[in-house]
């Protein structure tokens, strides 16, 4: 009888072990990785802008529905494809790029709807300051690809930010807006 007991919690320990997986890390892809943003100008047209270079990681443990993840993005290389604009954006009147050449989004929860990922929640600092930041995930999945031969997990998140927040005012005693659309594509690949 002892020798069943001394087994079966044997078995129950190696099943719990089992059970209680790692987080598995994952390294920020940036060739599938672009965060842009949206603005209303004037209500004529949608100024539209990305950021080149990114870099970043993810954990995430499936099993515990659980995660963090770290991106930051260089505003340097904000890029609306019109070099002048850019030049502007660059500016003391909008990302200040001399004084704030990072913009980072940490976060440590991430929501669940089943197996997929709903939702983000973390910081964002921009201009030296930072505010809460949810990213909804519009689609999430996690795949192993064919070329690299190894899982990678993205999807594509977004959110609606007053820009004011950060103590970016330009323009709005134009009437320019507040809220700015962001558009997060990201795919990490485990390391």
């Amino acid at each position: 009888m002892r020798t069943s007991l001394i087994a079966l919690a044997a078995a129950a320990t190696l099943a719990t072990g089992i059970a209680q997986a790692e987080p598995a890390n994952y390294a920020i892809d940036p060739t599938h990785t672009f965060v842009t943003f949206e603005i209303s100008h004037f209500g004529a047209s949608v100024n539209r802008g990305r950021f080149d270079k990114k870099e970043g990681s993810v954990q995430l443990d499936k099993a515990a529905k659980a995660g963090k993840v770290e991106i930051s993005f260089d505003t340097t290389s904000v890029n609306s494809g019109t070099p002048a604009f850019d030049k502007h954006l660059q500016s003391a009147d909008l990302f200040d790029s001399a004084k704030h050449p990072t913009m980072k989004f940490v976060a440590d929860k991430f929501v669940f709807n089943g197996d997929k990922v709903a939702s983000v929640e973390g910081q964002l600092t921009l201009l030296g300051k930072t505010g809460p930041l949810t990213l909804k995930a519009n689609q999430f999945n996690c795949y192993d690809s064919p070329m690299l031969k190894r899982e990678v997990c993205g999807g594509d998140f977004e959110a609606t930010i007053d820009r004011t927040q950060w103590g970016m005012n330009y323009g709005v005693e134009w009437g320019f807006p507040k809220n700015v659309r962001l558009i997060a594509q990201i795919e990490a690949v485990k390391q």
